[in-house]
């Protein structure tokens, strides 16, 4: 995990939570922690580590994620055990 993905780490667990982090960052943060990316239809993505699943919607157009989506994230890490 380098400085980027860290700092996107805390951004997600920031209080209050972080409603502009960008869906990117988390996606790389995910991958660098070694979850798996399964494609659903449409803007559907579902990730993947130790058997453990977390199915989210990509935001479309805009980049941001929402705070229930980057709640949601903290819920699966934190599931993963990964925390700041």
């Amino acid at each position: 995990m380098n400085s980027k993905h860290r700092k996107t780490l805390e951004a997600i667990f920031s209080d209050p939570v972080n409603g502009g982090l960008e869906w990117a960052r988390i996606e790389a943060l995910l991958v660098a922690l070694g979850c798996q990316i399964l494609e659903g239809s449409g803007s559907s993505v579902t990730f993947e580590k130790g058997g453990k699943r977390a199915h989210f919607h990509r935001p479309h157009p805009q980049r941001e994620s929402l705070r229930y989506r980057v709640r949601a994230v903290r819920e699966y890490l934190t599931t993963l055990g990964v925390k700041p």
